[in-house]
């Protein structure tokens, strides 16, 4: 069994252990080093070169945004954000460090121990509650079109079953879940989901859930289609 290796950065220090217990108490993963300030993350990935990196976004000196920006651009390891949402107005800043994924900080044990699973297989995580409340902010900031104006010219690119991949990316369900929606094979699956951020030039599938909603796919200020989704919770079977 693979053990997926992780550093946890909070400057508070009971809120660092405490999620850093909680990981190293799975068989399958290991908390490699801690840190307080992202600066100290930072040298914590280039000493231990772990799989993921759990930032909280608000630290003192480097925060978790410039960390996450160093991480991405000197190493392989991928990078999950800690947010509170109600007072952190720049997180979609995030998105553009290169982030693959976000967690409210009072998030639950197993969704915490989900996530980073998730993100050191090479996914990138943003739960349906999460990602609404996200785009929200990203799209309000970019100009996003007002709702109702309909998909924007730059989807044409994509066939109408990639169109359909991209809106169920949008609503945060899994390659599997995906699979299952459109009666296709996990296989075809990666391949649309590929497509779909190739031709979009995307990075990831958190950047491909921004513009669904900066296009006007989805409308920002509207439940994604099928309704909201815990992690862990059954995958809605809405129809598109």
């Amino acid at each position: 069994m693979r053990t997926v290796r992780v550093v946890v950065a909070d400057d508070q220090e009971l809120v660092r252990s405490g999620f850093a217990m909680i990981l190293d108490a799975q068989p399958d993963i290991e908390v490699v080093a801690e840190a307080g300030d992202g600066a100290a993350a930072v040298e914590a990935v280039r000493r231990h070169a772990p799989d993921v990196a759990l930032l909280d976004i608000r630290m003192p000196g480097t925060d978790g945004i410039e960390a996450c920006r160093t991480i991405a651009a000197g190493s392989r390891c991928r990078t999950v954000i800690l947010t509170t949402f109600d007072t952190d107005a720049y997180v979609y800043e995030a998105l553009h460090a290169g982030a693959s994924g976000f967690l409210l900080k009072d998030v639950r044990r197993d969704d915490l121990v989900h996530a980073v699973r998730v993100v050191a297989a090479g996914e990138s995580l943003l739960a349906p509650s999460v990602a609404r409340r996200l785009v929200e902010q990203y799209t309000r900031g970019a100009g996003a079109g007002p709702r109702g104006a309909g998909p924007d010219p730059r989807l044409d690119v994509l066939t109408g079953r990639e169109r359909e991949t991209l809106l169920l990316l949008a609503r945060g369900l899994s390659n599997a879940e995906i699979a299952a929606e459109l009666v296709v094979s996990d296989h075809t699956v990666k391949t649309h989901v590929g497509n779909v951020l190739a031709k979009l030039g995307l990075r990831d599938r958190v950047q491909a859930v921004i513009c669904a909603y900066e296009t006007g796919l989805v409308a920002a200020g509207s439940p994604p289609p099928g309704g909201d989704r815990s992690p862990g919770s059954s995958p809605g079977r809405g129809r598109n």
